[in-house]
């Protein structure tokens, strides 16, 4: 009997672990691969919603619990968080000896457990390089793990020949589309009243999701630009409002608060929640008037269900995006703008061409997982030769 080939899959958020669903289901379905499951990061924080629940739901196991976000909110927090990261990835790894390991994105988390990975000389195929997203240090963090890693897969061919670019081989790149958009294909979602049944929250009118991230590079200091997110959504009477709570990031737990006191300024019209899991949030974005704030999921998911998204500020400059995302400054004025024109009917029926493609890419990331071979000390690949 021929050995399983032992895949590690690292998860440390809740949007991270969405769009590595199908891969971990297909995954463990492969007589031929065993799937080893880390999980960490905020997963395992009550205070972003303990949402490993949401993944022991889903009937996986984790192999490794770690815990190593501080209840902090401070760069000096994230870079300890980080540490705590290395020591306790360098024990899990090395008890596990995974053959390769999937690492998708661009957060701290990810990095720690990348530069782990490196070190223990367990490959890494990274998800999602080449991207570029200014505002936030993420941008580094994504660009860093690119040269930690051995394969890639990536979600656009611009991104393919940006990652060829930071010298990585072009035999090792592989432009397969956004791994979130199988659940387009793969998925069933929740009519309004199931989802509103669900949320214990009654869905009576149109409504809005609201999620946004500190910005950790560009000038944009997120209490005052979400102060005017709030008061640009206070002219829009006639719409619900669904909050999701920021990530981990310095300056992320003053937002919460902010959104804490405006749900309870109007519990029926405004409804919050640290985390929707990705099954809720998407059928939440189905049905949705408007996404807005300035996470990567306005860009990539939502013009896939033709729901029209407005992207707030610096934090993803760069990132392509389809027509149907409408980006902003950070002044009410602006956000209030761009609002009125998404929700305007003409703005709603543009045609949508997605740049991350249609989906079904887990398969095939599972064929070149299984067809790799191995070589530590990888060549730089310089881009005269391409």
């Amino acid at each position: 009997m021929n050995k399983k080939l032992k895949v590690a899959v690292f998860t440390g958020t809740r949007a991270e672990y969405g769009h590595l669903y199908w891969l971990l289901k297909d995954i463990n379905k492969d007589s031929t691969l065993e799937l080893q499951l880390l999980v960490s990061g905020t997963h395992m924080s009550p205070e972003f919603g303990n949402t490993i629940h949401e993944i022991e739901k889903d009937g996986f196991v984790a192999d490794e619990k770690l815990e190593i976000i501080l209840s902090s909110d401070t760069p000096v927090g994230v870079a300890k968080s980080m540490g705590l990261g290395i020591l306790s990835f360098a024990d899990a790894l090395d008890r596990l000896r995974p053959d390769i390991i999937v690492i998708l994105g661009d957060r701290f988390e990810a990095l720690a457990v990348a530069q782990t990975s490196m070190i223990l000389r367990i490959p890494i195929l990274h998800l999602h390089g080449g991207e570029i997203t200014e505002g936030a240090y993420d941008d580094s963090i994504r660009h860093a793990i690119t040269k930690l890693s051995y394969l890639h897969v990536t979600a656009n061919e611009d991104y393919k020949k940006r990652v060829i670019q930071l010298g990585e081989s072009p035999d090792r790149v592989f432009n397969l589309g956004a791994i979130g958009l199988d659940h387009i294909s793969r998925s069933s979602f929740m009519s309004i009243e199931e989802l509103s049944e669900s949320l214990n929250f009654k869905i009576n009118k149109d409504y809005i999701i609201a999620t946004y991230h500190p910005v950790t590079l560009a000038n944009e200091p997120p209490q005052p630009t979400f102060k005017n997110l709030l008061k640009a959504l206070d002219h829009f009477k006639n719409h619900q409002i669904i909050f999701t709570y920021p990530n981990a990031d310095d300056g992320g737990r003053k937002i919460i608060q902010l959104i804490q006191e405006y749900t309870e300024s109007d519990s029926k019209r405004v409804f919050s929640i640290p985390s929707l899991g990705h099954h809720r949030y998407l059928s939440a974005v189905k049905h949705a008037s408007l996404v807005i704030g300035n996470s990567s999921s306005g860009i990539i998911e939502t013009p896939a269900f033709c729901t029209p998204a407005v992207n707030i500020g610096a934090r993803q400059i760069g990132r392509l995006s389809a027509d149907s995302v409408l980006n902003c400054g950070t002044e009410e004025s602006s956000i209030f703008s761009a609002i009125t024109s998404s929700l305007n009917t003409d703005y709603k029926n543009i045609k949508i061409n997605n740049p991350y493609g249609q989906g079904n890419t887990s398969q095939k990331i599972i064929k070149i997982i299984k067809s790799f071979s191995f070589d530590a000390a990888k060549e730089f690949y310089n881009i005269k030769d391409f």
